[in-house]
C-alpha cells in the first residue's frame, strides 16, 4: 500500500562522468512509483512547487507522506 519514490535536485550533466548518472537512475527508476528530477520539470528544492508537484503525481496529500 505504500508508495516510493525520489525528488532530485540535479542538472542537466554534460560531463564526462554523466554516463554513471544516467546509469545508476536507470536502475533506480523501476522500483520506484515516481522518479522526479529537478532538471527536467523545472522546479527545484527547497521551492514548494517541487512538493506540490510531487503530491500530485503521486495523488496524495501532505498529510499522507
Amino acid at each position: 500500500g505504500f508508495l516510493t519514490g525520489i525528488l532530485t535536485n540535479s542538472w542537466l550533466d554534460d560531463g564526462s562522468g554523466r554516463s554513471l548518472t544516467a546509469a545508476l537512475l536507470q536502475r533506480i527508476r523501476p522500483h520506484m512509483d515516481l522518479v522526479l528530477e529537478s532538471c527536467r520539470i523545472g522546479i527545484s528544492k527547497p521551492d514548494p512547487g517541487i512538493y506540490s508537484h510531487a503530491l500530485e503525481a503521486l495523488q496524495a496529500r501532505p498529510q499522507e507522506v
